[in-house]
């Protein structure tokens, strides 16, 4: 007897994706913080003692816990070299057009014999509601009827009320790590998207989500 294949979001344990927050089966809510990066070797020894110090005062300091991931994959250069070649057909001199045709011919030659990687740092906030049921025996079914109209307008201020509880979570981390000099953006539904569907295609070569400065 053939087994019926599973699609992949059967093992995936979100339920949805709302306003950038991630909604999982369970109830729980998932936030997530992009960071940029600080080059410690460039700083100075006391510059790199303030730091790591700072940051880890700031860990300290956190009653919840996060999860740090880093995304690496291959820089997509397309984007760029079509930049390039857009302002070839809107150049006058000809000088400049030999020169940047050249410089296109470079750069794809550089990047097919080295593999540029780019880094992304993540940060997952979690929010998870513990409710304690109080209905039980005859009187539960009873009392747990309720309209659909009913039911939609709880679960959308249980969502809110979720949602908050998340939002300080996010607050402290982008506080924290400001004061560590890193920037920190929580990302929005098409950035947290964009997120899920690099990692289940690898394959696939993609733009970098940027932060704005």
């Amino acid at each position: 007897m053939a087994l019926k294949a599973k699609a992949t979001q059967e093992f995936v344990p979100i339920k949805e994706i709302r306003d950038g927050i991630i909604l999982l089966k369970d109830g729980g809510l998932r936030g997530v913080v992009l960071a940029n990066s600080t080059n410690l070797s460039l700083k100075s020894s006391d510059e790199q003692k303030a730091i790591i110090m700072q940051f880890q005062n700031f860990l300290n300091t956190l009653d919840f816990p996060v999860q740090i991931s880093i995304q690496s994959r291959k820089l997509d250069i397309r984007p760029y070299l079509l930049l390039l070649e857009n302002r070839i057909k809107v150049q006058n001199e000809p000088l400049l057009k030999l020169q940047t045709k050249e410089y296109i011919g470079f750069i794809k030659n550089f990047t097919d014999s080295v593999n540029i990687m780019t880094k992304s740092f993540f940060i997952v906030v979690p929010y998870t509601h513990t409710t304690i049921a109080t209905d039980s025996g005859i009187f539960k079914g009873f009392f747990s009827k309720k309209s659909k109209n009913t039911k939609k307008v709880e679960d959308e201020l249980d969502f809110e009320e979720k949602r908050s509880q998340l939002q300080e979570r996010v607050n402290v981390i982008e506080q924290g790590l400001a004061r560590c000099g890193i920037k920190a953006v929580e990302l929005g539904t098409e950035e947290v998207v964009e997120i899920f569907y690099k990692v289940f295609n690898p394959g696939e070569l993609e733009g970098k989500i940027q932060i704005e400065e």
